[in-house]
Order: C-alpha cells, then structure tokens, then sequence
C-alpha cells in the first residue's frame, strides 16, 4: 500500500466471513489506526497494520470515522461501500418519513403496476399493491405479512420492478422444501415468460435466474452461492425468515449473513418475526440494514412502550393483517384438564427428581430436555420410557384397570397406560368423536412421535392420517385427509406440518394435545386451518389441552407473553388476541431465557 499522503491511508473491506470489517493501512497512519479500532467495542488488531472491526458496529458508529486524519485516502472495497450506501439510505429515509404518511418520493400502490415491467401478468390484490408500493419506497424491505397474504408474489413483484430499472438480474431464494412448490409456481404464472428457475439439490445451472436452496443446504453451499450472486446484480430474499433468528449465533444465521452484502436487493418473508421477542427481531433485521436493523430495535424496545417501540418500527417493514384479509374470526379456547391420582404422583416426582437449577442453570441443553420430558410427563409418563422403536405407541388398555397396592413407581410408570388413561388423550378423543358425529374433520396437535403414533391406535374408527418427520408417504396422507370421506382426523406435529400446507378448505377445528415453548410455531400451525379463501360463515375452532399444575401452565403463561409482545410490536389485534385464550370446561421447548426462569420456578414451587 502506498504511503504517501496523496495516496490510499485506510482501506476497508470484509473478511472471509462478511460478518467483520479488515482495515488496513500504511506505515505512516499506524498509530491512528490502534486509536481507531479502539473507539469500536469490538474493534481489535491483526497486526501492526490492519485491524478488524464487528459490521454491525462499524455500521452503527460510522461516525468514528470521521476521526480518520487523512479522509480523501479512505477507500472501501466496492462490496462493503454498496452495502453502507443502501443502509444509510434507507436510515434517512425512514427518519424523514417517520410520522410523515405523504413525504416526498414515496411510492403509491397506484404507481405500482406502470413500475413492474412488461413481463409481468400476476394479479394483486390492493393490500399486495400497498406492501410492494412500501417496499419499493426502501433498498432494502421486510414482509411480516399473515399466511396467505401472498407474500411470495409481492417479493416477486418487487424483484420484477427493480429488474425492470436494470438494477438487479437474478433472484437467490432461502426457504423450507415445503415452500419450493409456491416458489415455482408463482414464477411460471406471474410473468409472461416463465422465470428460469432452479433448485439447488447437488447440480447447479448457473444460467438460471431464480435460485431456490433450502436452509439446510446453505452452510455447505456458502462458496457455490457466493459465487453464483457476486456474477450479476441480485436480489436475495430470505422466506419464513424466523428460521435464522438467531442470527450469526446459529448455523442459519452466520449463513444468511455471510450472503446479504453480496446481494443488492435484500428482503425477509415471515409472519413471525418475533417469536421470542426483541432478540429475534434485532437478528432479521441486522440481516436487511446491518448495523442499523439491530440497533433500531435496541433503541425502539429500551423504554418498554410497545406501542412507542410499533411506530418507530413500522416504516421498516410492511404487514397484511388476518383482519385485512377479511378472515372470520377463530374461536380459541383453553381446557384445562385434572391429573389422575397415579399420573399426579408420578409427575410430582419426576420434578422433584429433576436438577432445580442450581447447577443447570447455564446448561441449556440440560434444561432444554428437561422442559420436554416435564411436556411428556404432563401428557403421559409412559412416554418417557424406551418402547420398542422411537415411533411405538403406547399400549393403552381401555377401560382402565384397577391400580394394584404396593407397586414400584417405576413399574407403574412402566405400565401406566394398563390403569390411567391420559386425560389429555381422553379428552381429545372425546372432542374428534363429537366432530366427527358432526361431520367436521379434526387436526391433532402434539409434538413428540411416539404421542402422535398413540392417537393414531385410540383413532383408528376415525381411519387418522397422521404426518410427522418420519412418515414415508406424506402427500398420500395429506391428500387422503382431504379427500377421503372416512378420514375423520390428522395427526401431527407443529414441526413437521407448521409451515407452508393448506387445509383450511376441508378443515375447520383444530386441537394441540400439547404446546411447546415455540410462539413461532404454534402461530404458523394455527395458520393450517384459518388463511385466506374461507367462506365468511366459516367457523374455524381450537382448543389447547393443558394438564393444570403442570409445566402446560408455564408454557401457556410464556406464550402468552410472547404473542402479546409480537401483537404489539406488529401492531396486531389478531396476534393479542391469542395471547389471551379463553379458559372454558371439560367435556371429557426452544427456550428463551424467560421460559428458563418460569420452568425453574415451576420445578421449584412442586
């Protein structure tokens, strides 16, 4: 590097990762670089002339640079200037038009259809036309729209507008296998010309437009795809965003965020963005404005007014409500069920026998499976125990028997289904009999396997489908539920079934055996049976079954919690309203570290 004045003093320009900054400089500016990377909490030295600085602080502080004595000899590698550029934009955008509905240069939805090419035929809808005006009006964008708002062909929109203005070529798309047949479809019949698109599954086709890979590829890829945005102008769009919310701390995460600067155009498709609070919201977006993202958050939440936190918020990301869909509203109820004597006595010492926390406490993988067997012990204990595979369900003896005196806990717990019934099974049970005297079909809820294949025995007059990660012939048990009259009722599991299927035209109730921590999850389950396309006399019905004084209480309290603070951050009366189930009678664990707190006060209270 050369170190005269007139040259080149400080070059700025990403590391391998993308996630830090390496400054490097001459001979001459030594000193001042040492007192540079000093003013950056996470700035430090790699060697006597280059230093390494955080992104998202660089961004954060750009200011400190502005003490850098040789200003005319900064030079940033073109990447790394693209990216502040967008971030800074957008940053005096939202200021100027905070609170400021008309301010100049701010796209209408009514300019929006002279905006996107002569390739484009799609129909939208006027909430789509408002979400692409607003995103249009930023470089960059997040969608935070309910199922079925079309999210994918608003992003699809947006990339065909900024293809038109040559600003960009190509479309990189990360989302789950389930969303690869939306993906496909919606570019063959929103443009004239269906866009070449190609998923990544071990070949590549470097002449395609529209790259689809899922997240589970995206860490071993990382060089293929590096190399497949850095060849054009692209636009990168991350869909059910929230699978990366744990930003450069997971394994998704680092992913994504090693790929956005390499993209011109960044956007993340999720309807929940939050699920565990500010946290996850401060990740997605850090991957849309680094820097500028997360600490908007920080600052917009700090004061604890959520309605505050939602207005300075709001222009950074757009949102259709269930309510601008014109959906009917869903009945929601939570039944509470009593623990039978042997079943109370048996969970009562399981929590006893389980760590309180006093060494646990910065385990969280330990109480990561504690929280799921206290879920499987509220359910039923026998789940606890080792069948003969991981799917074998549990022997239920009905009617029950009478329990012997003087019996083991363990050989009790062995052999629990011969003498109690879980009141959660039994009630379940009571509720798809009654559905189905009624002609209503029912989708079970629960989240471990061997509970799924249990139902699947005690339903058998019911004919269940039942779909979890181990099921071979998932779309025959997804098409006979649809289709075939005798087939009363589906079993499954948020995980396996939470995202990306419709079944609300043959579906309208809904039961969770179970819930877990999970507030993304459960949201995105709910949304299987109430999207759009419901006639509006629909009645749409769920009921959580929850085993009371148990763990099931915690994890009400928690995700109510959650959907409060997600419904006020979005500024959702749908959301809050799911916060607060109503208890009505009986007729027959990814942690955050508040669900940490309520589980160890709930193990120390029994």
């Amino acid at each position: 590097m050369s170190t005269s004045t007139g040259g080149t003093s400080l070059h700025l320009g990403f590391d391998e990762t993308r996630t830090r900054v390496v400054l490097r400089t001459t001979d001459e500016y030594q000193q001042e670089l040492v007192q540079l990377a000093a003013r950056f909490r996470t700035g430090g030295q790699l060697g006597p002339l280059s230093a390494s600085i955080a992104l998202d602080e660089l961004l954060a502080n750009l200011g400190a640079l502005g003490t850098w004595p040789h200003h005319e000899g900064v030079e940033w590698e073109p990447e790394l200037r693209t990216l502040v550029a967008g971030v800074v934009q957008d940053a005096n955008t939202v200021k100027e038009r905070l609170g400021n509905a008309s301010a100049q240069g701010e796209i209408i939805p009514g300019e929006v259809p002279d905006l996107l090419g002569e390739m484009w035929q799609g129909d939208l809808s006027p909430f789509q036309l408002r979400d692409i005006a607003k995103l249009l009006s930023l470089q960059h964008g997040a969608n935070f729209s309910v199922p079925g708002a079309g999210k994918t062909r608003v992003a699809l929109a947006v990339y065909a507008a900024q293809k038109a203005q040559g600003r960009v070529s190509r479309l990189l798309v990360v989302c789950p296998k389930s969303a690869y047949e939306s993906w496909r479809y919606e570019t063959a019949v929103c443009f004239r010309h269906p866009l070449r698109t190609h998923v990544l599954d071990g070949s590549m086709d470097h002449w395609t437009e529209v790259l689809i890979v899922n997240y589970e590829r995206l860490d071993r890829s990382l060089g293929t795809l590096a190399n497949w945005l850095k060849a054009g102008p692209s636009m990168i769009i991350l869909d059910e965003a929230h699978r990366m919310k744990l930003g450069a701390r997971g394994t998704y995460g680092a992913a994504c965020m090693a790929l956005g600067p390499l993209a011109a155009r960044r956007m993340i498709l999720t309807g929940t963005p939050a699920p565990n609070g500010s946290k996850d919201l401060e990740n997605l977006l850090g991957f849309v404005w680094p820097g500028h993202g997360q600490r908007t958050v920080v600052q917009a939440v700090a004061g604890g007014d959520l309605a505050y936190a939602s207005t300075v918020l709001r222009p950074l990301f757009t949102r259709t409500t269930k309510h601008e869909l014109g959906l009917p509203p869903v009945q929601l109820g939570l039944r509470y069920v009593d623990l039978p004597p042997l079943h109370e006595e048996i969970y009562s010492s399981l929590v006893g026998g389980m760590d309180n926390g006093s060494g646990a406490r910065e385990d969280l993988s330990a109480l990561g499976r504690t929280a799921l067997r206290l879920l499987m012990a509220a359910t039923s204990p026998a789940l606890l125990l080792e069948g003969a595979s991981r799917y074998e369900p549990l022997a239920y003896q009905l009617p029950p028997l009478e329990i012997p005196q003087g019996s083991s806990l363990y050989s009790l717990m062995q052999s629990l289904p011969d003498y109690e019934l879980s009141p959660k099974y039994k009630e379940a049970v009571a509720i798809i009999a009654e559905n189905a005297e009624r002609g209503r079909k029912t989708l079970v809820w629960t989240t471990f396997v061997r509970s799924l294949t249990t139902l699947e025995r005690m339903l058998e007059k019911f004919s269940p489908a039942v779909v979890y990660g181990g099921t071979p012939d998932r779309e025959e048990q997804l098409r006979r539920f649809r289709e075939d009259p005798s087939c009363m009722v589906l079993v499954s599991n948020p995980a396996t079934l939470g995202e990306g299927i419709s079944l609300h035209h043959v579906c309208h109730d809904a039961v969770y055996v179970d819930r877990d921590f999970m507030a993304g999850r459960f949201l995105q389950s709910l949304d299987r049976i109430h999207r759009l396309g419901l006639a509006p006399d629909t009645e749409t019905r769920v009921t959580v079954l929850a085993a009371r004084n148990t763990i099931d209480e915690v994890v009400a309290v928690r995700l109510e919690q959650k959907l409060d603070f997600m419904g006020r951050i979005l500024d959702d009366p749908t959301v809050q309203q799911l916060a607060d189930l109503e208890e009505e009678p009986s007729v027959a664990a990814g942690l955050a570290p508040g669900d940490i707190e309520a589980l160890l006060s709930h193990m120390r209270s029994r």
